[in-house]
């Protein structure tokens, strides 16, 4: 089947876009990242399979980033930035009972 690159799709995670850049942040995302995404037809609302997507991929020149970090060539996370990426992911009801039980740790 024949795909226009300029079809309305939706990214699994990413939203509405056409096809060839559904296709191209794709194969951008990490491998594991890549594997668990899927691209859905709006006309239909059907999946395309990896296979078309690889072939897509292929026939317009686009190929798959690879993830070349090395664990020695990564810092180690500061607690700044631990803490602020658990901030960012809780809930509204757990940030304020830590802020309420960090008020009253304060003033004792």
């Amino acid at each position: 089947m024949t795909s226009d690159p300029e079809e309305s799709v939706r990214l699994q995670g990413f939203g509405e876009m056409t096809l060839r850049t559904a296709v191209a942040t794709l194969m951008a995302l990490a491998p594991r990242e890549r594997s668990d995404a899927a691209i859905f037809r709006i006309r239909d609302g059907s999946r395309l399979a990896t296979s078309e997507i690889t072939e897509l991929a292929s026939e317009w020149g686009m190929t798959p980033m690879v993830d070349v970090r090395s664990p020695k060539l990564v810092p180690d996370p500061h607690w700044t930035d631990i803490v602020r990426g658990m901030v960012r992911e809780a809930p509204l009801p757990s940030l304020m009972v830590a802020f309420l039980v960090g008020v009253l740790v304060a003033r004792r």
